[in-house]
C-alpha cells in the first residue's frame, strides 16, 4: 500500500464515520462505544465479555489511577530530571515543548523502566531482569538496573540503531539480537524468562511502566495548569496511556492527542476501529522513526487511548525530519524523529488538532544516529 492509499483510506473511513453523523474527533470525555458499533454492526469489544482468546476484554482493564501516578514520582524524585516546559520560537502560537530527551538516558523511558524495576526489586536483585526493545527502553532499562544494581538482559532487533545499543552495552547489560518483528522479541524474551527466571520488563503494557511514563501528565499538569492540549508521540501506547491518566485526572477538560508516522499507524487505526489492528513488520519498518516502529499498541494502552485519549493523527517522513531540524535550530534541542513527531503535528497537522490555547508537545527522545542528525540538518 502507498503513502497516498493510506491517506485516501483513512478518508473514506472518517467520511464513513461522518455520512453516520459520528464524530472523527472525540471532545475529551464523550464516549464513541455507539459510534464504533454502529460501524461495525455488531456490539464490539464496547460492549464488554470475552475476547477471542478466552481473556478480558480490552474495555474491562482496570486504568492506572493518579495514585499510581503519585507513587511513581515520588520512587523517580533521586532519579529522573523534573524536564521543563520550554517555549519554541517561531511556533506560534505559543506550543510549549517539553523535552524529555534531556533525561539521562535521552528519552521519556527511564520514567517507566525504573518505576517497573524498583516495584519488584527484590525479585529483580534475585534473578535479574529483561527486556523488549526497539532501542530507548533497553537503554532506560540497562541504566536503572545499573543503578540498583540489577543483571539486566535486553533482547533488540538487528535493525537498531547502534547509538542505542551501544548504550545498552555501555551500562553492562547483556545484548540479545534478533529478526527486526515484535513476534521475535518476544519469543525470545519468553525464552529467556523461562530459562533464568528473570523479572519480566515490558516497554509499554504494562502498570507500573504506566504509571511511570504518567509522571510527565503529572509535570505538564503542575507547571501549566492552563494546558489545554497535550500532544504525544505513540508507539506501543505506554507513554500516551500514563500521560492521558494524569492529563485528564487534573485537568478534565485538557485534550490528549496521539502522534504517529504514516508509516506506522496502528494505533490510529485501532482508534478509529475502535479495536486493536496489527501493521506488518515490513510496513512498520519503513519509517525513519525506528522510536516508533511497534507493530500492535498494547492491550492495557488501548483501553487508556479508547478512555483518555481525544484523537490520534498521523505525519509524514518529511514532516518529522523538518521538526528534527526546527527543533535544533529554533530550541537547541535535539530530537530523534519518533521523538519530534508531536511537534511535527503541530507545524503540520493543526487543522486536525482540537483548537488550544496552551499546546503543549511531548519531545519524547533525542537519541538520534549522529549521521542522520548531519544529514537532516544539512537539508535545511
Amino acid at each position: 500500500m502507498t503513502l497516498g492509499d493510506n491517506r485516501k483510506s483513512l478518508q473514506v473511513f472518517r467520511s464513513a464515520l461522518a455520512s453516520q453523523g459520528a464524530l472523527t474527533r472525540r471532545e475529551p470525555g464523550e464516549n464513541i462505544a455507539a459510534v464504533r458499533s454502529k460501524l461495525r454492526g455488531r456490539n464490539g469489544p464496547d460492549s464488554g465479555g470475552m475476547n477471542d482468546s478466552g481473556g478480558m476484554n480490552d474495555g474491562e482493564r482496570e486504568l492506572v489511577s493518579l495514585a499510581e501516578i503519585r507513587e511513581a514520582a515520588r520512587l523517580l524524585a533521586p532519579v529522573a530530571v523534573r524536564t521543563p516546559l520550554i517555549p519554541v520560537p517561531g511556533m506560534a502560537p505559543g506550543l510549549l515543548v517539553k523535552p524529555e530527551s534531556l533525561q539521562p538516558t535521552g528519552s521519556f523511558k527511564l520514567r517507566g523502566a525504573y518505576t517497573a524495576i524498583k516495584a519488584n526489586e527484590p525479585a529483580a536483585r534475585q534473578h535479574g531482569v529483561v527486556a523488549h526493545s526497539s532501542g530507548n527502553h533497553g537503554h532506560a532499562v540497562a541504566y536503572a538496573a545499573a543503578l540498583l544494581g540489577v543483571h539486566a538482559v535486553v533482547v533488540v532487533p538487528s535493525t537498531a540503531p547502534r547509538v542505542k545499543t551501544s548504550a545498552i552495552e555501555s551500562y553492562g547489560a547483556e545484548l540479545v539480537t534478533v529478526a527486526p518483528t515484535l513476534s521475535a522479541r518476544l519469543a525470545a524474551t519468553a525464552e529467556l524468562v523461562t530459562r533464568h527466571g528473570y523479572v519480566l520488563i515490558p516497554p509499554f503494557d504494562d502498570r507500573n511502566v504506566i504509571a511511570g511514563q504518567g509522571t510527565i501528565g503529572l509535570e505538564i499538569a503542575a507547571d501549566c495548569p492552563q494546558a489545554d492540549l497535550v500532544i504525544v508521540p505513540v508507539s506501543g501506547g505506554g507513554l500516551i496511556s500514563g500521560i492521558a491518566a494524569a492529563v485528564r485526572a487534573c485537568s478534565p477538560g485538557a485534550a490528549v492527542v496521539g502522534v504517529e508516522p504514516e508509516l506506522a499507524a496502528d494505533a490510529r487505526d485501532s482508534f478509529y476501529r475502535g479495536e486493536r489492528m496489527a501493521w506488518s513488520p515490513a510496513d512498520v519498518q519503513r519509517t525513519i522513526a525506528d522510536a516508533l516502529r511497534v507493530e500492535q499498541v498494547g492491550a492495557l494502552p488501548f483501553a487508556h487511548i479508547r478512555e483518555l485519549v481525544t484523537d490520534i493523527v498521523t505525519v509524514t517522513e518529511d514532516e518529522m525530519r523538518t521538526a528534527v531540524r526546527r527543533l535544533a535550530s529554533q530550541a537547541r534541542l535535539v530530537a530523534e524523529p519518533g521523538g519530534a513527531a508531536a511537534v511535527a503535528a503541530w507545524l503540520f497537522r493543526s487543522a486536525e488538532l482540537p483548537r488550544a490555547t496552551t499546546p503543549v508537545a511531548v519531545l519524547s527522545g533525542g537519541n538520534i544516529d549522529p549521521k542522520l542528525l548531519a544529514e537532516i540538518l544539512a537539508a535545511d
